[in-house]
């Protein structure tokens, strides 16, 4: 139980703090960009936003400490730890591009996408040791799908009665 308890053990480089913050910067920043697009009723919202941002910061504070991690210091090893993450980023948005659907002139499978982005990320950081980021980012991005659906569907920022009243004129006629 201890030698598990010493895996799990892997210190940050930058204070955690600090990753807090940068975290729930992005969080906030990528908030304030989707409320825009969300505001013009775009596809791509709130949500996808703050999911794509929380994941491109989650992904730099890992490129951080990865290339100050300790068995990437070591004169036998000789490897560019940010391969790494460059890989699993364009690996997940490559699938992640399959969730997006063109159908009807409505586009679907946006938030779903930044959340397969998301979770990349926290693979990565899960993987490399720092759990900390990992479950971070986790309950962030779990934060925003599910808060922000019920305020989406409180506020009715999806427009969705606007297309039931379109669809019920259209079948009175």
């Amino acid at each position: 139980m201890d030698s598990l308890l010493a895996a799990l053990e892997n210190s940050t480089y930058t204070p955690f703090h600090a990753i807090v913050v940068r975290l729930v910067l992005a969080t906030l920043l990528g908030a304030a960009i989707g409320f825009e697009r969300e505001w013009r009723h775009r596809p791509a919202g709130l949500r996808t936003h703050i999911l794509v941002c929380l994941a491109a910061a989650t992904a730099a504070v890992l490129t951080i400490e990865v290339a100050h991690a300790p068995p990437f210091q070591e004169d036998a090893v000789r490897v560019d730890p940010i391969r790494l993450i460059e890989a699993v980023t364009a690996g997940v948005a490559f699938l992640a591009a399959g969730f997006i659907i063109f159908n009807r002139g409505e586009v679907h499978g946006l938030t779903t996408a930044a959340g397969m982005w998301l979770a990349g990320a926290v693979g990565l950081a899960a993987g490399i040791g720092f759990w900390q980021i990992a479950l971070l980012s986790t309950g962030l991005g779990i934060t925003v799908l599910w808060l922000l659906m019920h305020l989406e569907n409180r506020l009715n920022l999806n427009g969705d009665d606007a297309l039931k009243r379109d669809n019920s004129k259209s079948e009175d006629q």
